[in-house]
């Protein structure tokens, strides 16, 4: 099965894939509607699950996965914020030049 995280932007899509077979993650970005339609379309084969919160911007892409027989779970955008618990620093934030910047003179 995979798994696949969505960040749903009108513009754009943020995705994380997992593959429960391999345990291999990665991550696209489908910067319009015709490569999000492209890369779903492809995902013949394996089960798939799609997440994301629920936005204003998403029923087309609702009708259409359920027409590829795509899983689609929404998540309530305030319980979502809610239960995740907050870090001061990602890895990501923390990896950054202006991040290494302010580690260096020690704020």
């Amino acid at each position: 099965m995979l798994i696949i995280g969505c960040d749903f932007h009108p513009s754009f899509q943020q995705v994380a894939i997992f593959d429960k077979r391999t345990g291999e993650m990665q991550e696209k970005r489908l910067q319009h509607r015709d490569e999000a339609e492209r890369f779903y379309r492809e995902l013949a084969g394996p089960p798939v699950r799609v997440g994301m919160e629920a936005c204003g911007h998403y029923p087309w892409f609702e009708r259409w996965l359920e027409e590829l027989g795509i899983e689609l779970w929404l998540g309530d955008a305030a319980e979502v914020r809610a239960s995740v618990v907050r870090k001061q620093k990602t890895g990501r934030r923390s990896g950054s030049p202006r991040a290494r910047k302010w580690a260096a003179i020690g704020a």
